[in-house]
C-alpha cells in the first residue's frame, strides 16, 4: 500500500494495521469514542491539550470509504451538511440605503463559539437563498456590523475536494493537493442583508475579512491559510464583489456534485474564483523548494 496523507498525518501499511486493531478492539464503542481512543494512543492533541478527534474521525472515514478499513456503522445519522432547525431571532430590518462614506464604521466580528453565533445562524437561515446548514469540517463565521447593526454574514469552511480548474491553475498533482488542501478555505456563505443597499459595501466587507482570515484560522486551528476559494452560481450572480476585491477567475465547475461515491449532474454551473493570501502561495501550496 502506498502511504496516504490524511489531515497532515501519514498513514502507511503498518499504521493501517495498527488502526484496524484499535477499531476491532473497540468495535462495540461509538465511532466518536473510537476516534478519541485512537487519538490517545497516538497522543494526537491540539495545542490546548484536547484530542484531535474530528481530524481522527476524518482519517477513519477516509480509510473506510477507500475500502482500506473495516469500520462499525454509525449509531446515529451525521448532522454535518444537514439542514437543522434554527431559531428565528428578531432583528431590526430598518432599511439602510446610503453612500458608503455615510455609513457608520464597519467592523467584523468572528462569532464562531461566541454568544453571537446563533444570530449568524438565524440570519443566514432566514435570508440566504441556500439557508443555514451545519458546515462540514473546519470553519469560521463572521458578522459585519455598521455601528451596532448587523449588515452582512460571511462563512468559511474547508476547501472543495476536487476542482479541475483550481488544480490546473495550481499545477497540482493529486498527491500534493491531498497534502496541502487544508491550507485553502472556501467562502461557503456571503450574505448582505436584504434591507441593506449600499454600493461597494460587499467588496469593502470582503476586503476587511480577507485581511484577518488567516490569522483567525491560525488561532483556532493552529495553521495558516495561503489561499481562498469560492464558487459563484452563473445563473444567479455575476461575482461583482469578488471581481472588485481582485479575486482571480480560473474557470467553472462541471455542474455536478458528489453524493457518496457517485457524481450527480445538477446543471448549475459555477464560476471558480481564487484569492491568494501570500505572495508565495504557489510555492507554499506545491512544496516548491526553489
Amino acid at each position: 500500500m502506498e502511504a496516504l496523507i490524511i489531515r497532515k498525518r501519514k498513514i502507511a501499511a503498518k499504521d493501517l494495521q495498527f488502526i484496524q486493531s484499535v477499531v476491532y478492539e473497540n468495535w462495540n464503542q461509538s465511532r466518536t469514542q473510537i476516534s478519541k481512543i485512537l487519538c490517545e494512543k497516538w497522543n494526537w492533541v491540539q495545542s490546548n491539550g484536547r484530542p484531535k478527534d474530528m481530524a481522527c474521525r476524518e482519517v477513519l472515514l477516509t480509510l473506510h470509504r477507500k475500502g482500506l478499513l473495516d469500520y462499525p456503522p454509525p449509531r446515529q445519522a451525521s448532522t454535518n451538511g444537514i439542514k437543522r432547525d434554527v431559531p428565528k431571532l428578531a432583528i431590526d430590518q430598518t432599511p439602510i440605503n446610503c453612500n458608503l462614506s455615510k455609513l457608520e464604521p464597519i467592523r467584523i466580528e468572528m462569532v464562531r463559539h461566541t454568544d453571537r453565533e446563533p444570530l449568524y445562524n438565524s440570519l443566514v437561515d432566514q435570508f440566504h437563498y441556500l439557508e443555514y446548514y451545519q458546515i462540514v469540517g473546519n470553519h469560521l463565521k463572521y458578522i459585519a456590523f455598521s455601528g451596532d447593526k448587523p449588515v452582512a454574514c460571511i462563512g468559511w469552511g474547508s476547501a472543495a475536494w476536487a476542482v479541475q480548474s483550481r488544480e490546473k491553475f495550481m499545477g497540482w498533482s493529486k498527491s500534493i493537493k491531498n497534502k496541502n488542501l487544508h491550507f485553502i478555505a472556501n467562502n461557503t456563505r456571503y450574505l448582505i442583508l436584504p434591507w441593506v443597499t449600499v454600493k461597494c459595501l460587499a467588496s469593502k466587507i470582503m476586503a476587511i475579512n480577507i485581511k484577518r482570515i488567516s490569522s483567525d484560522w491560525l488561532k483556532v486551528y493552529n495553521y495558516p491559510l495561503y489561499m481562498l476559494e469560492t464558487f459563484v452560481e452563473q445563473d444567479r450572480f455575476k461575482g461583482t464583489c469578488y471581481k472588485a476585491s481582485n479575486w482571480i477567475h480560473v474557470g467553472e465547475t462541471k455542474g455536478t456534485s458528489k453524493k457518496g461515491h457517485k457524481h450527480l449532474k445538477h446543471g448549475r454551473i459555477k464560476d471558480v474564483y481564487l484569492y491568494p493570501l501570500n505572495k508565495n502561495f504557489k510555492r507554499l501550496l506545491r512544496n516548491d523548494t526553489a
